[in-house]
């Protein structure tokens, strides 16, 4: 195999080698230290730095658009962290 060719299947992963370790480390994270809500805070961290690095053009995948990807990646993101603020702040719930 020659360098370029090795070279265009690494660009092809993008962020998704970044995520994928962010995700092993928040759980291993949130099940040995007994703090999911920072688990989850830790995961989505991730989830939307993999989301940055996505839309700054790492990647090639041809089956969605790299801002479909960013897009999914950083709602899914924010919402993994503001849902472990929440669990971690319950006063941080709106009240009725």
């Amino acid at each position: 195999m020659n360098a370029r060719a090795v070279n265009a299947s690494e660009e092809r992963w993008g962020p998704y080698p970044l995520v994928v370790a962010g995700a092993v480390a928040a759980m291993v994270f949130a099940v040995l230290l007994d703090m999911p809500e920072w688990g989850g805070f830790a995961l989505g961290a991730v989830m939307t730095l993999g989301a940055l690095a996505r839309l700054a053009g790492g990647g090639r995948l041809a089956v969605r658009r790299k801002t479909t990807d960013a897009l999914t990646l950083a709602v899914l993101g924010i919402a993994l962290m503001a849902g472990g603020l929440i669990l971690e702040f319950p006063a941080l719930m709106p009240m009725r």
